[in-house]
Parts: structure tokens; sequence; C-alpha cells
């Protein structure tokens, strides 16, 4: 793969390959934009079919979060990194260890955390080579229940938008992921008096919100099928494309995967569609949010980090009501606030 001629490179400052023999592993840290701040990303571990996948990938990641960190008015850049492996036998405290000694080697231009395979366990082993690493235990802390929050209040905004009310109770929603920070929504949402209907690729995730939350299990290519009023992507990327947008019946979708659209075209798709769209960086923004209140020189401050994801409410009306008043697709608007916002500081 030729990195400099892919989309999405999109002027990347940085692209490290980081290999270690002894412990195995195999790593790429992309560092998209430091204009706002030092490059903060979590670190994702994946059993990627090939090498040209994962640095797309991490790619699209890595812009991800420059826009994400941006939107969320945080002094922060955009990098991220991922291990490329199969979380149920490669993770070992060597591993980490190597891991962190690369991020040490950067000096600082880049942040790593917790994503998706990744651990705060696990950030701790990379802590013990850098202090480059954010989402710390006894800090912090995990970020997945403030993503969860951020993902829930942005289903309200998106609701109060289209309907004119937050009114959750009876609705049928369909989550597909049931990850940490998904099955932080469930409960949410649960809670809330929605209608579940869940799927996953662990059979443990599914038999535990089933269980505690009353659930209904659906196979992995139905949940695109349903008669539901939201969809709430929150597995990985790109599910959101040419052969899934014409089944998806919800009228909205907001959910805390990154990276849905398979192509931006896919968002204008779905306002011609009137479908709903809550920007995917936008509305996972709390985990990274919080992850931010430890950089704080007076210490982490949970009420400081909570009244802030509680703005993702605030951010996604304001950038519904743009899409309306400028007849655009919200991840146009979103991406239009988040340039705007990197030209003209924080």
């Amino acid at each position: 793969m030729a990195v400099f001629n892919q989309v999405e490179f999109d002027n990347h400052e940085q692209v490290v390959f980081c290999s270690d023999e002894q412990s195995g592993l195999k790593a790429i840290i992309a560092v998209h934009s430091t204009a706002l701040g030092p490059a903060v990303g979590g670190c994702r571990l994946w059993n990627y079919a090939t090498d040209d996948e994962a640095i797309v990938d991490v790619l699209r990641l890595s812009k991800g979060m420059t826009y994400k960190n941006a939107v969320a008015r945080l002094p922060f850049g955009g990098g991220k990194s991922v291990i490329i492996g199969d979380a149920k036998s490669i993770k070992s405290e060597e591993l980490f260890r190597a891991f962190g000694r690369h991020l040490e080697r950067l000096g600082g231009s880049y942040y790593s955390a917790e994503d998706v395979n990744i651990t705060t366990g696990d950030v701790m082993m990379m802590h013990k080579e850098t202090n480059y690493v954010l989402g710390l235990e006894g800090k912090s802390g995990n970020p997945s229940p403030y993503t969860a929050l951020g993902t829930f209040l942005g289903i309200k905004a998106a609701l109060q938008h289209k309907h004119g009310n937050q009114d959750i109770k009876g609705l049928k929603v369909a989550v597909q992921g049931l990850g940490a920070v998904a099955y932080g929504l469930c409960k949410y949402l649960h809670e809330a008096g929605a209608e579940l209907f869940v799927t996953d690729i662990n059979q443990a995730s599914i038999d535990r919100v089933v269980t505690e939350f009353g659930a209904t299990a659906v196979g992995i290519d139905e949940i695109y099928d349903l008669d539901v009023d939201v969809y709430a992507p929150c597995a990985l990327g790109a599910t959101l494309n040419d052969n899934t947008i014409p089944r998806i019946k919800a009228k909205i979708i907001a959910g805390c995967a990154n990276n849905q659209l398979a192509a931006s075209r896919h968002g204008d798709i779905l306002r011609d569609n009137n479908v709903l769209y809550a920007p995917d960086y936008v509305i996972n923004a709390g985990g990274i949010i919080n992850v931010y209140y430890e950089t704080n020189p007076e210490g982490y401050n949970e009420a400081k980090s909570i009244k802030h994801v509680e703005g993702i409410y605030d951010t996604l009306l304001e950038i519904f009501k743009r899409a309306d008043e400028e007849n655009k697709s919200t991840h146009h608007i979103a991406d239009e606030l988040a340039r705007e916002i990197i030209a003209n500081g924080l």
C-alpha cells in the first residue's frame, strides 16, 4: 500500500510502524494533527485480516480524533494507534511495555489511552515505560461509562430535534455491538423505558444484556432489518454502507462506534432518506472528555467532566439545526465545525 496516496492519509503529520520481536508487537501509531495540542487517542487491539486494513483503520480513526477533540473543545490534536493481533492470545505485560517504549520515543507528540480490547490495566502496563498515556487507574480511569452517557444524551438530542421531545419510554432501539460502552448505553436506555434489540459476536455479552435488561437478541445481519425507532451502531466502523442503508427502517441513527459511515456519501444518502444521523465523533466524545480532566493541574474532577460530557447534547442540537438551515448532511456540518475550531483555535 502506498500510504501517501490513500484518501485516508489526509496530510497526517506522522505515521509510525512499531515492532518488537521478543514480545511479538506489531503496531501502527498515526498522528493526524497537533494544531490544538498533543495528539490524543486510544489504542485498539484487533486481529486485522491484512496490514493494509490496519493502516486504513488507524488513519481514519486518527483523523476522527482530530475532529472529535476539536468539536469537544479540548486542547488536544488527533491521533490513534492499533496493535495487530488476537486479543485472546497475544496480550502480555511484555507486549504492552514494548508499546510503551515506542510511545516514549515520540516524546509527547502522541498520548495513548484505552480503546477496543485494551483495558485500563493494559494502559497501566504501558505506563511502566512512559508517561504518555491517559485514562490511568486512580485518575480518570475507564472512559467507557462517560462515552455511554454522552451517547445516551446524543440519542435524546436526536429525539428532541426529530420529534420535539426526548421521551425514550416505549421506543424500540437496535443496538449493534455490546462492548463496555454499549453495555452502559443499554443500561441507560433500559432505565429510560426503551425496548432493546441487540446483537454481538460474543454470546456472553448478548446473554448479559438479555438477562439484565430484557433485551431481545437478534442475528448479526438481522439487526439492519428491524422496524425500530433508533439504530445504534456500537461495533466497529463502516456499518452504514451501500448494502445496509436501504435495509434500515429507523429514522434516527445514533451510536458510539467510530467511523460509522463507509464513505462520506453515505451520510448524504441518509439525509436524502430523511434519516437523522448523529455524527459519530461528536456523540461518542464522552470518554476523551473524561480523560482530559485527568490532565488538569489541580487533579481529576469528575463533576467538571460530567458537565462537559453533558454539553454533547447542545453541540448535537447546534449541528442538527445548522444542517437544516444550510440544507446539508449532519456529518458535513460537524466537519465544518471541527475545521473552524482548528483554524481559529479554542
